[in-house]
This record gives structure tokens, C-alpha cells and sequence, in this order.
């Protein structure tokens, strides 16, 4: 716990918002619009709302891990564990719900269970972070790896698919036109939002990303928070792993597959800086709608699929360029 006086020092020294709307935050919105219009022009069937249903509801998994890597870019650190966590999660839930390989039917508690795994292996990335003081990217990489054996261990060679009928549902049954799997994704952006916004815990990623030090010479333990954005990014992963597996019927080892860079680029073009202390989880959902806009209307209009990543990068790397420009002009010399 920290004084009221701590507070005051950590609230100077963590970047302060701007008043009013600058264009960079304004800026993913607006490419959100403008590359809404232009594949509306371009295609039909892309405007329809069956096809807008559908964007929100690919969408759902990658928005939900973009709100965990959110809380660890905002610290200014790196997380590449989602794979290995997901797959960890994924097949943990489908051995615990209902299933083809044993007799356990624990329904919301074993998908509370298979959150809970992933939260741990994220623990465990923020522990060797502040206790080994190895890189985050080498940590989580390293995480990754831990979690895809556990899954591998546990496939065992038969794959587990899933009879549970809650599970099942997720991607299936519909709310207001939407898939219960979005409503999940809008909850966790709400959450994730509230925690950035409200707690000391998303006030203290955001210090640790702009000014550790400083936060750290106000007496502020910094470590603890560290640990902690890493295990509440892992319980994301995790959710988004039970996700996969309701989309699949079935527990996979591969279940996150590429969901770690997807999620940063998503991260990134919506405006949450790599280098920490600016963006957030709203941005960040910004720019996961931006990602699955464009992937969709790429399809839409005929653009080989070859391309598409290719585009998705060339996107990060601007998104990025677009970020640095600024500070890396305010930290020039004037002479």
C-alpha cells in the first residue's frame, strides 16, 4: 500500500493527457471510417450487415488478447506468451468440461480453472521479469514454450473435443445479432477499460511506461505491479483460449497461433505506443477493428490472401513511424 502522498508524486510524474482531442488519438478512428467507406464503395456485400455481424464477431478472440498485451505494452514491455498460454487454456477447458476423452462435466468451473492456469503461466513471465531481470520478450517467449508442452502433455496424442452445451453456445446463439462471444469480447474491453481507468494498478502500467523511475523514487514498489499486469494479461489469454475452443468444439494445441503479433499490431495501429506510457485498452480496440475492417475488405474486394500480411505489416511499421516521429523531433537538439 502507498501514502496518499505517493499517489501525488505518481500522478506528476506518469504522462499526463492532453486536453482536448490531439490528431493522434484521433487518428485510428478516423482510418477506422476511412477504410470502412472506401471497401463500402468498393463492395456490396461488404457494407451488408450480415458481413459487419461477422467482423464483429471474427473479431472477438483477438480483441480479448489485445486487452491483455495492452496492460504489458503500456508498461513499455513485450509479450509474446499468448501462444503457449492459449494452447495451455484451451486444452485445459476441454479435459474439464464435458468431453470425449474423460467424465468431467465441471461447466463454469473448469472454464474459472483453465483462466486461472493462464493466469498463473502469466505469472510466472512477470516473475522471471522482475526477478531474473531477463528481457520480456525472452521471458514470455520462454513462458510460451512452458505452456505449449503443458498442452502437449495433456493432448496426449487424442484430441478433446468438447460436448459441454455452454461452451458450445458461445459461438452460436445470438444477442441483439451478435454472437455471445462478442458480448464477451465488449465485456472484457469494458474491464480492461475500467481497470486502466479507475484502479491503481492501470494508473501504475501507465507510470511504469512513462516514468519507472521516477515511480520507483516515490517509494512505490514497482515489481508487484509488474507481476500483476502480467498475470491479468495471462487470464485474457486464457479467456481467449476457452473462446477458441468454443469456436472449434475441440481443444487445440495451436489454438493461439499468431494471436501474439496480431494483437500487437492491433496494439500498435490503434495507438498504444510500444515504448509505454501512451494509448490504452479503448485505442486498442480501435485498432483491432481497424485489423479485422481491413482483412475482411481485402477479401471482399479479391486480394490475395498472400498479401494480405504483408499489408498488415506494412501497416505496424507506419502505425509505429507515425508514433516516434513526434518524440523523436521534441527530443532534438535546437541549436
Amino acid at each position: 500500500m502507498t501514502s496518499p502522498a505517493e499517489d501525488v508524486d505518481v500522478a506528476a510524474a506518469r504522462p499526463q493527457p492532453r486536453r482536448g482531442v490531439s490528431l493522434r488519438d484521433s487518428g485510428p478512428p478516423l482510418a477506422l471510417v476511412v477504410i470502412f467507406v472506401a471497401f463500402s464503395a468498393l463492395s456490396s456485400d461488404f457494407r451488408s450487415i450480415g458481413n459487419v455481424q461477422n467482423i464483429m464477431d471474427t473479431a472477438a478472440v483477438l480483441a480479448v488478447v489485445t486487452c491483455g498485451i495492452t496492460f504489458v505494452l503500456m508498461m513499455g514491455s513485450i509479450d509474446l506468451s499468448a501462444p503457449g498460454v492459449m494452447g495451455a487454456a484451451a486444452i485445459a477447458v476441454a479435459l474439464l468440461v464435458a468431453n470425449n476423452r474423460n467424465g468431467n462435466e465441471l461447466g463454469v468451473i473448469g472454464i474459472l480453472l483453465a483462466i486461472l492456469l493462464a493466469a498463473a503461466l502469466g505469472c510466472v513471465s512477470g516473475l522471471a521479469l522482475v526477478l531474473l531481470k531477463v528481457p520480456s520478450f525472452m521471458t514470455t517467449l520462454g513462458v510460451s514454450a512452458v505452456g505449449l508442452g503443458l498442452a502437449t502433455l495433456m493432448f496426449n496424442g487424442v484430441q478433446p473435443n468438447i460436448t459441454d452445451g455452454t461452451l458450445a453456445s458461445w459461438p452460436v446463439e445470438r444477442l441483439l445479432g451478435l454472437s455471445y462471444l462478442t458480448w464477451i469480447a465488449f465485456a472484457c474491453v469494458l474491464v480492461g477499460y475500467l481497470i486502466q481507468r479507475y484502479t491503481r494498478l492501470g494508473r501504475y502500467a501507465f507510470a511504469i511506461g512513462g516514468a519507472e523511475e521516477v515511480l520507483a523514487l516515490s517509494g512505490v514498489k514497482v515489481a508487484p505491479y509488474k507481476v500483476a499486469v502480467f498475470t491479468l494479461a495471462g487470464a485474457f489469454y486464457g479467456l481467449a483460449g476457452v473462446m477458441v475452443t468454443s469456436q472449434l468444439s475441440a481443444g487445440l494445441v495451436q489454438a493461439g497461433k499468431g494471436y501474439d503479433f496480431a494483437a500487437i499490431t492491433a496494439a500498435v495501429v490503434g495507438g498504444t505506443l510500444l515504448t509505454g506510457g501512451r494509448g490504452g485498452i479503448l485505442h486498442s480496440a480501435v485498432g483491432v477493428l481497424i485489423v479485422m475492417v481491413l482483412t475482411n475488405g481485402l477479401v471482399q474486394v479479391g486480394v490475395s490472401p498472400y498479401w494480405q500480411g504483408g499489408v498488415q505489416g506494412l501497416i505496424v511499421v507506419a502505425a509505429v513511424a507515425a508514433a516516434v516521429l513526434p518524440q523523436r523531433r521534441r527530443n532534438q537538439v535546437t541549436k
